[in-house]
Protein backbone atom coordinates (compact mmCIF):
# COMPACT_ATOMS: atom_id res chain seq x y z
CA UNK A 1 0.00 0.00 0.00
CA UNK A 2 1.35 3.48 -1.09
CA UNK A 3 0.72 7.11 0.95
CA UNK A 4 0.06 9.67 -0.93
CA UNK A 5 2.70 12.61 -0.40
CA UNK A 6 1.84 15.92 0.07
CA UNK A 7 2.56 18.28 -2.48
CA UNK A 8 4.97 20.81 -1.20
CA UNK A 9 3.61 23.38 -3.37
CA UNK A 10 0.45 25.83 -1.44
CA UNK A 11 -3.01 25.41 -2.51
CA UNK A 12 -5.80 27.29 -2.39
CA UNK A 13 -7.02 26.68 1.57
CA UNK A 14 -4.18 29.31 2.93
CA UNK A 15 -3.70 31.46 3.66
CA UNK A 16 -7.79 31.85 4.69
CA UNK A 17 -8.48 28.52 5.62
CA UNK A 18 -11.78 27.43 5.00
CA UNK A 19 -14.92 27.30 7.32
CA UNK A 20 -16.33 24.41 8.56
CA UNK A 21 -20.01 24.23 8.17
CA UNK A 22 -22.41 24.16 10.93
CA UNK A 23 -24.16 21.58 9.47
CA UNK A 24 -21.00 19.24 9.15
CA UNK A 25 -20.27 20.35 12.83
CA UNK A 26 -23.31 20.08 14.57
CA UNK A 27 -25.34 17.55 12.50
CA UNK A 28 -28.63 19.92 12.75
CA UNK A 29 -30.44 20.74 9.89
CA UNK A 30 -32.85 23.88 11.50
CA UNK A 31 -33.82 27.11 9.50
CA UNK A 32 -30.35 28.84 10.48
CA UNK A 33 -28.03 26.29 10.52
CA UNK A 34 -28.62 25.28 7.29
CA UNK A 35 -28.67 28.92 6.13
CA UNK A 36 -25.45 29.68 8.03
CA UNK A 37 -23.88 26.65 6.10
CA UNK A 38 -25.08 27.71 2.80
CA UNK A 39 -23.63 31.01 3.18
CA UNK A 40 -20.53 29.36 4.73
CA UNK A 41 -19.98 27.92 1.27
CA UNK A 42 -20.33 30.96 -0.54
CA UNK A 43 -17.83 32.25 1.81
CA UNK A 44 -15.26 29.18 1.60
CA UNK A 45 -15.12 30.11 -2.47
CA UNK A 46 -14.45 33.49 -1.57
CA UNK A 47 -11.82 32.14 0.72
CA UNK A 48 -10.23 29.96 -1.82
CA UNK A 49 -10.39 32.53 -4.81
CA UNK A 50 -8.64 35.03 -2.22
CA UNK A 51 -6.27 32.21 -2.00
CA UNK A 52 -5.28 31.44 -5.74
CA UNK A 53 -4.60 35.32 -6.34
CA UNK A 54 -2.17 35.61 -3.48
CA UNK A 55 -0.38 32.45 -4.08
CA UNK A 56 -0.20 33.26 -7.88
CA UNK A 57 -0.25 37.41 -8.06
CA UNK A 58 3.47 36.88 -8.36
CA UNK A 59 4.26 34.19 -10.67
CA UNK A 60 1.84 35.58 -13.86
CA UNK A 61 3.58 35.65 -16.92
CA UNK A 62 3.30 38.64 -19.27
CA UNK A 63 0.95 36.25 -21.84
CA UNK A 64 -1.17 35.72 -18.84
CA UNK A 65 -1.32 38.91 -17.09
CA UNK A 66 -5.02 40.00 -18.72
CA UNK A 67 -6.31 37.22 -17.77
CA UNK A 68 -5.59 37.03 -14.40
CA UNK A 69 -6.51 40.30 -14.12
CA UNK A 70 -10.04 39.27 -15.44
CA UNK A 71 -10.39 36.67 -12.88
CA UNK A 72 -8.96 39.23 -10.10
CA UNK A 73 -12.10 41.53 -11.16
CA UNK A 74 -13.99 38.83 -11.47
CA UNK A 75 -13.35 38.44 -7.39
CA UNK A 76 -13.73 41.46 -6.51
CA UNK A 77 -17.33 41.52 -8.55
CA UNK A 78 -18.18 38.36 -6.12
CA UNK A 79 -17.60 39.44 -3.01
CA UNK A 80 -19.02 42.89 -3.72
CA UNK A 81 -22.18 41.47 -4.90
CA UNK A 82 -21.82 39.28 -1.91
CA UNK A 83 -22.09 42.43 0.51
CA UNK A 84 -24.05 44.64 -1.43
CA UNK A 85 -27.00 41.90 -1.25
CA UNK A 86 -27.01 41.46 2.10
CA UNK A 87 -26.75 44.95 3.49
CA UNK A 88 -29.70 45.61 0.88
CA UNK A 89 -31.59 42.78 0.87
CA UNK A 90 -30.54 39.60 3.22
CA UNK A 91 -29.85 41.20 6.67
CA UNK A 92 -33.20 43.88 6.40
CA UNK A 93 -35.11 40.69 5.24
CA UNK A 94 -34.09 38.55 8.40
CA UNK A 95 -34.67 41.31 11.00
CA UNK A 96 -37.52 41.60 9.67
CA UNK A 97 -38.34 37.79 9.93
CA UNK A 98 -37.16 37.96 13.67
CA UNK A 99 -38.91 41.08 14.46
CA UNK A 100 -35.32 42.56 15.68
CA UNK A 101 -33.15 45.51 13.90
CA UNK A 102 -30.15 44.84 16.18
CA UNK A 103 -28.90 41.95 14.50
CA UNK A 104 -26.44 43.02 11.73
CA UNK A 105 -25.40 45.80 13.19
CA UNK A 106 -22.02 44.53 13.93
CA UNK A 107 -21.76 42.58 10.47
CA UNK A 108 -22.59 46.17 9.15
CA UNK A 109 -19.68 47.56 11.07
CA UNK A 110 -17.31 45.25 9.93
CA UNK A 111 -18.38 45.48 6.31
CA UNK A 112 -17.27 49.41 6.89
CA UNK A 113 -14.23 48.28 7.86
CA UNK A 114 -12.43 46.30 5.17
CA UNK A 115 -14.89 47.05 2.18
CA UNK A 116 -12.99 50.70 1.42
CA UNK A 117 -9.40 48.46 0.83
CA UNK A 118 -11.20 45.87 -1.32
CA UNK A 119 -12.36 48.89 -3.66
CA UNK A 120 -8.87 50.10 -3.99
CA UNK A 121 -7.70 46.07 -5.11
CA UNK A 122 -10.58 47.08 -7.96
CA UNK A 123 -9.39 50.39 -8.52
CA UNK A 124 -5.67 49.18 -9.11
CA UNK A 125 -6.29 46.57 -11.26
CA UNK A 126 -9.15 48.64 -13.43
CA UNK A 127 -6.72 51.54 -13.89
CA UNK A 128 -3.88 49.90 -15.11
CA UNK A 129 -2.53 51.79 -18.33
CA UNK A 130 -1.99 47.94 -20.27
CA UNK A 131 -1.83 44.38 -18.61
CA UNK A 132 2.05 44.32 -18.92
CA UNK A 133 1.81 46.93 -16.27
CA UNK A 134 0.36 44.27 -13.60
CA UNK A 135 2.41 44.10 -10.73
CA UNK A 136 2.07 40.66 -8.14
CA UNK A 137 3.83 42.59 -4.78
CA UNK A 138 1.89 45.67 -5.44
CA UNK A 139 -1.31 43.82 -5.54
CA UNK A 140 -0.21 41.69 -2.54
CA UNK A 141 0.56 44.91 -0.39
CA UNK A 142 -3.26 46.17 -1.45
CA UNK A 143 -4.76 42.17 -0.13
CA UNK A 144 -2.49 43.19 2.84
CA UNK A 145 -4.97 45.96 4.35
CA UNK A 146 -8.11 44.10 4.30
CA UNK A 147 -6.81 40.55 4.85
CA UNK A 148 -7.34 40.38 8.39
CA UNK A 149 -10.88 41.99 8.83
CA UNK A 150 -12.08 40.57 5.92
CA UNK A 151 -11.33 37.18 7.26
CA UNK A 152 -12.71 37.74 10.66
CA UNK A 153 -15.85 39.20 9.05
CA UNK A 154 -16.35 36.10 7.11
CA UNK A 155 -16.04 33.94 9.60
CA UNK A 156 -17.82 35.73 12.26
CA UNK A 157 -21.32 36.04 10.11
CA UNK A 158 -21.34 32.49 9.42
CA UNK A 159 -21.36 31.79 13.58
CA UNK A 160 -24.31 34.73 13.90
CA UNK A 161 -26.89 33.47 11.66
CA UNK A 162 -26.24 29.83 13.11
CA UNK A 163 -26.64 31.40 16.39
CA UNK A 164 -30.32 32.57 15.00
CA UNK A 165 -31.60 29.16 16.19
CA UNK A 166 -31.92 30.26 19.44
CA UNK A 167 -33.43 33.79 18.86
CA UNK A 168 -36.75 34.08 20.71
CA UNK A 169 -38.25 34.87 17.26
CA UNK A 170 -37.01 31.63 15.44
CA UNK A 171 -40.12 29.65 14.39
CA UNK A 172 -40.39 26.30 15.77
CA UNK A 173 -38.54 23.25 13.77
CA UNK A 174 -40.78 22.10 11.36
CA UNK A 175 -43.43 24.56 11.68
CA UNK A 176 -45.22 26.14 8.30
CA UNK A 177 -43.47 29.47 9.04
CA UNK A 178 -39.57 27.84 9.31
CA UNK A 179 -40.70 26.35 5.70
CA UNK A 180 -42.21 29.70 4.27
CA UNK A 181 -39.13 31.59 5.99
CA UNK A 182 -36.83 29.20 4.31
CA UNK A 183 -38.30 28.94 1.02
CA UNK A 184 -38.26 32.68 0.63
CA UNK A 185 -34.49 33.11 1.74
CA UNK A 186 -33.48 29.92 -0.71
CA UNK A 187 -35.20 32.26 -3.58
CA UNK A 188 -33.90 35.00 -2.89
CA UNK A 189 -30.73 34.62 -2.12
CA UNK A 190 -30.71 32.12 -4.94
CA UNK A 191 -31.97 34.91 -7.57
CA UNK A 192 -29.67 37.68 -6.43
CA UNK A 193 -26.53 35.23 -6.99
CA UNK A 194 -27.52 34.54 -10.61
CA UNK A 195 -28.04 37.91 -11.14
CA UNK A 196 -24.84 38.88 -9.75
CA UNK A 197 -23.22 37.52 -12.57
CA UNK A 198 -24.44 34.46 -14.81
CA UNK A 199 -21.11 33.87 -16.79
CA UNK A 200 -18.70 35.39 -14.43
CA UNK A 201 -19.70 35.30 -10.75
CA UNK A 202 -21.21 32.24 -10.66
CA UNK A 203 -18.77 30.37 -12.52
CA UNK A 204 -16.09 31.85 -10.79
CA UNK A 205 -18.32 30.34 -7.19
CA UNK A 206 -18.00 27.04 -9.12
CA UNK A 207 -14.44 27.01 -10.24
CA UNK A 208 -13.84 27.57 -6.23
CA UNK A 209 -15.56 24.99 -5.00
CA UNK A 210 -14.29 21.66 -3.63
CA UNK A 211 -16.85 19.36 -3.91
CA UNK A 212 -15.16 16.48 -1.59
CA UNK A 213 -14.74 19.42 0.96
CA UNK A 214 -16.15 17.88 4.75
CA UNK A 215 -16.19 14.53 2.91
CA UNK A 216 -18.12 15.26 0.13
CA UNK A 217 -21.46 16.80 2.43
CA UNK A 218 -22.05 19.58 0.25
CA UNK A 219 -20.92 18.05 -3.97
CA UNK A 220 -24.48 18.84 -4.92
CA UNK A 221 -24.95 22.00 -3.89
CA UNK A 222 -25.82 24.66 -4.98
CA UNK A 223 -29.05 22.69 -6.98
CA UNK A 224 -28.40 23.55 -9.83
CA UNK A 225 -29.99 21.44 -12.55
CA UNK A 226 -27.18 19.13 -14.93
CA UNK A 227 -28.35 21.17 -18.13
CA UNK A 228 -28.11 24.58 -16.61
CA UNK A 229 -24.62 23.86 -15.21
CA UNK A 230 -23.24 22.85 -17.98
CA UNK A 231 -24.43 25.55 -20.05
CA UNK A 232 -23.67 27.77 -17.81
CA UNK A 233 -20.28 26.48 -17.27
CA UNK A 234 -19.96 26.43 -21.93
CA UNK A 235 -20.79 29.74 -21.67
CA UNK A 236 -18.15 30.95 -18.95
CA UNK A 237 -15.41 28.92 -21.09
CA UNK A 238 -16.61 30.50 -24.19
CA UNK A 239 -16.11 33.76 -22.95
CA UNK A 240 -13.65 34.21 -20.68
CA UNK A 241 -11.73 31.03 -21.48
CA UNK A 242 -8.32 32.31 -20.07
CA UNK A 243 -9.60 33.09 -16.88
CA UNK A 244 -10.28 30.16 -15.04
CA UNK A 245 -7.16 28.21 -15.36
CA UNK A 246 -6.21 29.95 -12.43
CA UNK A 247 -9.10 28.71 -10.15
CA UNK A 248 -8.90 25.93 -7.30
CA UNK A 249 -11.00 23.68 -9.23
CA UNK A 250 -12.03 22.50 -12.05
CA UNK A 251 -15.51 22.15 -13.87
CA UNK A 252 -16.14 18.53 -11.65
CA UNK A 253 -15.33 20.37 -8.47
CA UNK A 254 -11.51 18.65 -8.14
CA UNK A 255 -8.77 20.42 -6.20
CA UNK A 256 -6.17 20.80 -9.15
CA UNK A 257 -2.00 22.53 -8.72
CA UNK A 258 -2.51 25.98 -9.01
CA UNK A 259 -1.57 27.04 -12.60
CA UNK A 260 0.68 29.36 -11.89
CA UNK A 261 2.89 27.38 -9.66
CA UNK A 262 2.95 24.19 -11.71
CA UNK A 263 6.35 23.30 -13.94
Amino acid sequence: MTTAIPSPKPWADTPLAPIRTPVFLTKKHDLWTEGASHMCMMHNSLFRGYNTIYHQACHISDADKSDFIGYCLTWHKFLKAHADNEDKSLFPRIEEQLEDKTIFVESHKEHDAFMPQVENFHTYLASLPTPSSFSGPALLEIMSTFQSPFEAHMRAEVQLIASLASHPKTPAPGSKLEKTILETNNTKEGNAFVASGFTDVVPFFMFNFEGDYEDGLWKDWPPIPGPVRWGMMGIANMLHSGWWKFAACDAKKRRRELYALAG
